[in-house]
């Protein structure tokens, strides 16, 4: 096996370019992962690119280089819409998984249970990928394939993800369900953005649910039906009466099908709620 550790980004695709290489981040996945068993991909080590450890803003976007880190995330000074991005942050391991774990990792390792995807599709998030001699974006939604599995494409790798400022509107929460409190592997996952009018009534909705399909989805109908309407009891009816017909859970050791739609709709109704709730308190904070 061969072992690089490029100093920047241009160096890192030009090494791409050669050959097949395992790409490593922060590695919470990586070594967990390869266990006792002896290493022998090349592994090309991506901890030394400091060009691409930021948080930043441009004119149109909010950008994330590729390590930037969990802990980068929760310290980062960002609007509202990004709560529940922080919130998903906080529920990634622990405190020391936080510190070195990557947000392009969270996304190249294509966990269905990943928890920084719900979130980042509520964003309207997209990623750029980079190779020797091209960059591209693509949605985020397009680029996570299935279980493990991305839009990668020979000699790429992930560079950013960003936000489209005019997504970053509104108010948002994250609600993780496992087995126990702190880390665990979710058996249902929700991230809801929401912009309300004047009135309290909801403008725009943004909901992504995760752990219940092979890839983390947007209930796109759902959203749709949100549109016009005021937290209460007609709103709690809503979202119990949905069908939920884009998620596709299975029966694993966590939980059963069943089990994890309705915690799906339960805790949809719980992030909706809370995102609601915040919406609402910075009106009265204004009004006052």
């Amino acid at each position: 096996m061969r072992y690089a550790k490029p100093k920047s980004t241009d160096e890192a695709l030009a090494l791409l370019a050669e050959g097949r290489w395992r790409l490593l981040a922060g590695g919470t996945d990586f070594y967990p992962a390869q266990g006792a068993r002896p290493i022998r991909e090349d592994i090309l080590d991506l901890n030394g690119l400091s060009d691409l450890r930021h948080v930043s803003e441009t004119e149109t976007h909010f950008v994330f280089g590729a390590r930037a880190s969990w802990t980068d995330i929760i310290r980062a000074k960002l609007p509202p819409a990004f709560d529940a991005l922080k919130l998903a942050a906080r529920e990634v391991g622990s405190v020391q998984i936080q510190n070195a774990g990557t947000i392009a990792g969270n996304l190249c390792n294509a966990s269905p249970a990943a928890d920084g995807v719900p979130p980042l599709l509520s964003l309207d998030a997209e990623v750029e990928l980079r190779s020797s001699d091209r960059a591209r974006v693509l949605p985020l939604g397009d680029f996570i394939l299935g279980n493990r599995r991305t839009a990668l494409g020979p000699g790429e790798m992930l560079t950013a993800v960003r936000v489209p400022k005019r997504s970053a509107a509104g108010h948002s929460h994250f609600v993780k369900l496992g087995a126990r409190r702190y880390l665990v592997i979710s058996i249902a996952m929700a991230a809801a953005r929401i912009v309300t009018d004047e009135d309290g009534r909801i403008e725009e909705a943004a909901i992504a649910v995760g752990s219940c399909s092979a890839v983390a989805v947007r209930l796109t109908a759902l959203e749709a039906a949100l549109r016009g309407e005021v937290e209460g009891g007609a709103l709690h009816h809503l979202i119990n009466a949905h069908d939920f017909d884009e998620l596709s859970p299975i029966d694993d050791v966590r939980a059963t099908a069943e089990y994890r739609l309705n915690a799906a709709r339960e805790i949809v109704w719980r992030g909706i709620a809370l995102a609601l709730a915040s919406c609402a308190s910075v009106k009265e904070g204004v009004a006052a």
